[in-house]
Order: structure tokens, then sequence, then C-alpha cells
């Protein structure tokens, strides 16, 4: 086991490494389109929840039927 070890860090130490360097410019590309897809993403499902609420075709949380439908919570007439 000793000889196997040994051959793996050699051909380790023999692969050459690829530069990783990252601009900060290139990270802040990256980070805002990756933003502007998970900002995309969330709307759309935003835009769906409200859809399937306004057909019926999903429960409606608590905040949502407080939302679309505030007499539920009228306790004045009792």
């Amino acid at each position: 086991m000793g000889a196997e070890s040994e051959s793996q860090e050699k051909h380790a130490q023999e692969k050459p490494k690829p530069s990783l360097a990252l601009t900060q410019e290139q990270f802040l590309s990256w980070k805002r389109h990756k933003d502007a897809v998970v900002s995309a993403m969330k709307a759309e499902v935003s835009r769906k929840r409200e859809e399937d609420i306004a057909a019926g075709t999903v429960q409606m949380n608590g905040r949502e039927l407080f939302k679309h439908e505030p007499w539920v919570f009228d306790n004045s007439r009792y």
C-alpha cells in the first residue's frame, strides 16, 4: 500500500495545476449574472403561485388567505 500512495503522490505532483485565478471583475460579473438568474426564478415561481391561487388549484397559507379573503378573519360578527 505504501508504494501505491507514493506513486499517487508523485503523479499528483507531476500534473500541471490549472490557473484558477479570478479577477474581481470576473467574480462580480458572475455574481450579478447568478443573482439575476435566481431573481428571475423566484419571480417566475411567485407569478405561478399567484396564478394557481387565483385559479383555486392550490391551498393558500394563512397570509395568502388573509390577503385574498380578509372577510374570513372578521370576528366582529360574533
